[in-house]
């Protein structure tokens, strides 16, 4: 079989996938950020064993990737396989006054997140913490500078310290994610793998890329957030 009828079948096998009204909201549901299933099922009321069904359905079809959570390892997190989806409008997402971007340290992820949303979109965002390292990490701030954008050596904040009511919160890493239950609680989130754990250019231009891709899919709908400076 040739390179087009392989691009036909696989481009099949999305369409079909996507025919089922629970696989759609599955999509819909992971367009803008990550999820576990069992986050999965109860965002959308159902069953378990048929969230893992149509998981692995959508898996096939190449749409979806699992990936294992830093934080909790027994947890696994869901997202969507970038450019598959270029043919489907994603859900609005209301913005807001402020965008803050979260993760562990704020020394890498949400930093570059930040940077690349300023750049992007514009409008007001910052960055912060759960538990802010002294200082930017030299890769992120090397990796920032390489694609143009500039991050404060020095501008780590605690989370505490930064959010407020009615801030559009964005948690960038799985411990972000899973240890902000409480008031401050983030509406997306992104399952970006910690570059710092490779400590590596590649692992942080990796991240880069990743928050970069993101961000390019969330523009298109969101509907308020980049009209305030």
């Amino acid at each position: 079989m040739n390179a087009e009828a392989l691009s036909l079948v696989a481009r099949a096998r999305v369409h079909a996938a996507l025919g089922d009204p629970a696989r759609l909201a599955i999509v819909d549901a992971l367009t803008l950020g990550d999820a576990s299933p069992g986050e999965i099922s109860v965002a959308l009321g159902i069953p378990t064993n048929l969230v893992a069904h149509h998981v692995k359905v959508l898996q096939d079809a190449g749409l979806l990737a699992r990936t294992r959570s830093e934080g909790d390892r027994r947890r696994t997190y869901l997202r969507l396989v970038p450019g598959m989806l270029s043919s489907l409008t994603a859900p609005g997402l209301a913005g807001a006054e402020r965008v803050v971007f979260v993760c562990t340290h704020n020394s890498a992820r949400s930093q570059l997140a930040a940077a690349l949303w300023r750049d992007r979109i514009g409008g007001t965002v910052t960055s912060a913490g759960t538990h802010p390292a002294p200082r930017v990490h030299p890769r992120a701030v090397r990796v920032a500078h390489d694609h143009g954008l500039a991050l404060d050596p020095t501008g780590t904040h605690h989370v505490e310290d930064v959010v407020h009511d009615g801030d559009l919160i964005i948690a960038v890493c799985d411990n972000a994610h899973e240890d902000l239950t409480g008031a401050v609680r983030p509406r997306l989130h992104w399952s970006v793998p910690d570059p710092a754990r490779v400590d590596t250019d590649a692992a942080f231009e990796a991240a880069y890329t990743d928050l970069a891709d993101r961000i390019d899919r969330i523009a298109p709908v969101l509907t308020t957030g980049a009209d305030h400076d």
